[in-house]
C-alpha cells in the first residue's frame, strides 16, 4: 500500500527540505517509487537539491493548483540525476513549485484553494503509481499545511535543538495527535558534533512524549555542499545518511 509521508517544521531553517529529499532519495535507491512534492509554494527550495533550475522545470505545482494541467505532467524524473540505476526499479520525481516571481505574488495575493492538494496527492499515487509521496510541507500551521498532516500515513517534525523550535513543535505535535497521524516522530536536525546525540533524543523524548527517530549532526561537510547535491548519496557512510536511513525504517520498516 502507498504511503503519504509528510516532513513538517514549526519554524523555517530547519533543513527540512534537506532532509525531505535525503529521505526520498534513500526511499527510491531501496527500489522504490518515489515522488517528493514541494508544497512550500511561497519559498519553494527542493528543486535546487536536484540540479533542477528554472529552464528545466516546464511545469509546477501552481500550474495544476490554476488549473492548467493535471498534476502528473508537473513531475520531473529526477532518476537519472540522482544517480540510480537503470533498471525500472528505483524511480525518483520531483513536483516543483514555480520559482516564478509572478506565481509567488499572485499565490501571496489570492491564494488557492488547498482541498485540490488532497486531490492531488491521490490522483499522483494512483496514475504514477508510487510507493511513497513525500510531502515538503510549507512551516508553521496554516489551512494547506492541517490537511497535508491530515492524510497523511506518517509525519516527521524536524527540529533543531533550539528553545523556540522547541516551543513551536510542542504545538506541532498537539495538532497531529488531534489529527490522529498514525505515524509521528520527530528528528533533531543540525546538533553540532560536540553535543551527547542520546542526551539530546531522551530529552526531546521526555519533552514530547513522542519517539526521536533521529539525531542528524551539522557537518562540514554539510556546510560546503550548500544543498547543491544530495547528501545521501554523495556520503553514503556519514553520521547524517545513517540518521536518514533510521528514520525512515522508522516510518516503512
Amino acid at each position: 500500500m502507498s504511503k503519504i509521508i509528510s516532513v513538517h517544521s514549526f519554524r523555517g531553517g530547519t533543513g527540512k527540505s534537506n532532509v525531505t529529499a535525503n529521505l526520498a532519495y534513500t526511499a527510491a535507491s531501496r527500489g522504490n517509487r518515489v515522488g517528493i512534492i514541494d508544497t512550500d509554494i511561497q519559498s519553494p527550495g527542493v528543486h535546487v537539491l536536484f540540479g533542477l533550475g528554472g529552464e528545466q522545470i516546464h511545469r509546477s505545482l501552481n500550474d495544476y493548483l490554476w488549473g492548467r494541467c493535471p498534476i502528473e505532467e508537473t513531475a520531473c524524473d529526477v532518476s537519472a540525476i540522482a544517480g540510480l540505476p537503470d533498471d525500472g526499479k528505483g524511480r525518483l520525481y520531483v513536483i516543483p513549485s514555480s520559482l516564478n516571481a509572478g506565481d509567488i505574488a499572485r499565490v501571496l495575493r489570492d491564494g488557492y484553494d488547498p482541498a485540490l492538494l488532497n486531490d492531488g496527492f491521490r490522483a499522483l499515487i494512483e496514475r504514477m503509481k508510487l510507493d511513497m509521496l513525500f510531502i515538503d510541507t510549507h512551516p508553521g500551521v496554516n489551512e494547506e499545511t492541517l490537511l497535508s498532516i491530515a492524510i497523511s500515513d506518517a509525519l516527521v517534525i524536524l527540529l533543531r535543538p533550539d528553545q523556540q523550535d522547541y516551543q513551536g513543535t510542542a504545538v506541532t505535535v498537539d495538532l497531529a495527535r488531534r489529527l490522529a497521524v498514525p505515524i509521528l516522530v520527530l528528528a533533531v536536525n543540525k546538533v553540532l558534533p560536540l553535543f551527547d546525540m542520546d542526551a539530546i533524543k531522551r530529552e526531546a523524548e521526555a519533552t514530547f512524549n513522542a519517539p526521536v527517530a533521529g539525531v542528524l549532526p551539522l557537518s562540514e561537510e554539510m556546510v560546503r555542499l550548500g544543498s547543491s547535491d544530495l547528501f545521501c548519496r554523495r556520503y553514503p557512510d556519514h553520521p547524517f545518511t545513517k540518521g536518514v536511513r533510521q528514520i525512515l525504517t522508522s516510518l516503512v520498516g
